[in-house]
């Protein structure tokens, strides 16, 4: 059964998103206000959880600021309160997110689901209907990366690879997998290269493939320019896309030399495909016709433009299945007070998101192996089912595995975690690796303001077991 996809829709979707690409600040503020009216109206007809929460209020005279801020854990223990379909069960949801066949299946015939990772402590499902899919479509193809591609003459036979998690819903296989369905022409031009195994198993692949473009996490192309530099990666891709993670210019100019190509950023969550895509000068425009971004201060206070927040709330307009109002996305956004020299009326965005580090394991007599840190929270989350850790590296060998857990619960998930990342560790070519673990301690944030997942700190603390 093919992925949901209404053509008739998507042409309309995409006509004005074509349109709205190049309006003027009024015009993409009224298409806000309707659109968050909308929103608020299907979540008070569909949704147990708004319908109460909102109850005696008239949804077209609340503004956004007086609505109270969501959280993830809360809403996913409210699931079938929280969704505005009755036939949406939580149990019925995880079942088939747990088979990895049913990737872009369309769940109960017409929604696509996806995962989250579980970056904040809490795995999340998301469900989209052919709604917010034609919305996410057109806002790829007019604002994303695909656009400058297909607009090039001589791009036929362009082959793109992702390199990532390919073993889970997540969204970027989902949406690999789907695009793979609608358009039969593209199943050999389009690719996905596990991360999870020894680098010089998908460099090997890459050079097979032979890719016009890579699309992958910035962590991962820095691996990959560092396999070039070695001279055990081959090919050269004319592009790379990256997302998922902060990219520095350093990190971008280093890319850029070392892969001989274009590098080209964009944001995106499991909330929200397509957040934002840069213009010609590099900047990150907000889809501010389509998601509402409130950076905050500690207390839920918006932040003047050039300030950044300690978090960010997405309110999303596309999805009224599962509505996201004031969702608490765990971000560092700053949106920049000067307007861009593109032209564009959309908001310039800077991003603080994941700000993990790169594992170099082995000692200085043998060869490293570094391992990129989403490879590393993977297996972890997917295999060993612990989403509250935080793993620093102490020393070359050395790793310690924290959990915010307590008890024999805590116990038990260290454990089997330890057991899963050595395993993988090992097959990584990392042997010898010494993994210790600490319960009850939640780990210590980033510069993005979440917890980093993966750090590298060469120091040991006191009271590890």
């Amino acid at each position: 059964m093919l992925p949901p996809f209404d053509p008739w829709l998507t042409s309309l979707v995409s006509a004005d998103v074509a349109v709205a690409s190049h309006a003027r600040e009024e015009a993409l503020a009224g298409r806000r206000s309707q659109r968050l009216a909308s929103l608020l109206n299907s979540a008070v007809r569909g949704s147990t959880l708004y319908r109460k929460l909102l109850a005696g209020r008239d949804p077209a005279c609340l503004r956004l600021e007086e609505l109270p801020i969501a959280h993830k854990a809360d809403l996913m223990c409210q699931f079938e309160d929280w969704v505005t379909d009755p036939a949406l069960r939580l149990d019925a949801l995880r079942r088939f997110a747990s088979d990895p066949s049913c990737i872009a299946d369309p769940f109960l015939g017409r929604y696509v689901v996806w995962e989250s990772s579980g970056s904040c402590g809490e795995p999340g499902l998301f469900v989209q209907d052919g709604r917010a899919m034609a919305v996410y479509d057109a806002l790829e193809f007019w604002r994303g990366p695909t656009l400058q591609r297909m607009a090039n003459p001589w791009s036929l036979g362009e082959r793109v690879a992702f390199v990532g998690a390919t073993g889970g819903h997540f969204a970027s296989m989902v949406s690999i997998e789907r695009l793979r369905r609608l358009n039969p022409a593209m199943t050999g031009g389009l690719c996905s290269i596990s991360f999870l195994q020894p680098a010089c198993d998908w460099v090997a692949e890459l050079d097979a493939l032979a890719p016009t473009i890579v699309a992958t996490y910035p962590s991962v192309a820095v691996l990959l320019a560092q396999e070039r530099l070695a001279g055990r990666l081959k090919t050269l891709p004319r592009e790379v896309w990256t997302g998922g993670e902060n990219l520095t210019a350093a990190t971008r100019e280093h890319l850029q030399q070392a892969l001989h190509c274009r590098v080209t950023n964009s944001y995106g969550a499991s909330e929200f495909l397509a957040l934002a895509g840069e213009c010609r000068f590099g900047s990150l425009h907000l889809n501010s016709d389509w998601a509402i971004l409130e950076s905050v201060d500690d207390r839920g206070r918006e932040v003047p433009a050039g300030e950044a927040g300690a978090t960010t709330l997405l309110t999303n307009l596309a999805n009224h299945v599962q509505p996201l109002i004031r969702y608490d996305l765990g971000d560092r956004v700053t949106r920049r007070a000067a307007p861009c020299a593109c032209g564009s009326h959309h908001p310039v965005i800077d991003v603080q998101g994941r700000d993990d580090d790169m594992l170099a394991l082995g000692r200085s007599d043998a060869r490293v192996v570094r391992i990129p840190p989403l490879a590393v929270s993977t297996v972890l989350e997917d295999d060993a089912g612990l989403f509250d850790f935080q793993l620093e590296q102490q020393g070359p060998c050395n790793l310690l595995l924290r959990t915010g857990l307590q008890g024999k619960a805590a116990d038990s998930s260290l454990q089997r975690a330890r057991t899963v990342l050595s395993a993988f560790l090992v097959r990584q070519g990392a042997d010898g690796i010494h993994i210790r673990c600490l319960s009850g301690e939640t780990g210590r944030c980033g510069r993005s303001g979440k917890v980093q997942r993966v750090v590298v700190r060469l120091e040991t603390p006191a009271g590890v077991r």
